[in-house]
């Protein structure tokens, strides 16, 4: 199954490590990196990490955690 992270870019579920909120993406080295694929046109308002890249979503944590519980995937 895959979830929509933000601006038309789907991630598959079983490759998510992370979804982290911006509070605490900003203590944490994520969005410094240079590494994270921004997918927001403004700021970002959560960090989804993969196996393969970390992305900046321009969804809130609390949504991609409902849209998941909703496909019946377990708890983050």
């Amino acid at each position: 199954m895959y979830i929509h992270i933000g601006e038309d870019h789907m991630v598959r579920v079983k490759e998510i490590i992370a979804i982290i909120d911006k509070s605490s993406a900003l203590d944490s080295r994520f969005a410094e990196s240079g590494k994270a694929i921004n997918l927001s046109k403004g700021p970002f308002k959560s960090v989804v990490v993969t196996e393969k890249d970390i992305y900046l979503s321009p969804l809130a944590s609390t949504t991609l955690k409902k849209r998941s519980a909703r496909m019946g995937i377990q708890d983050f």
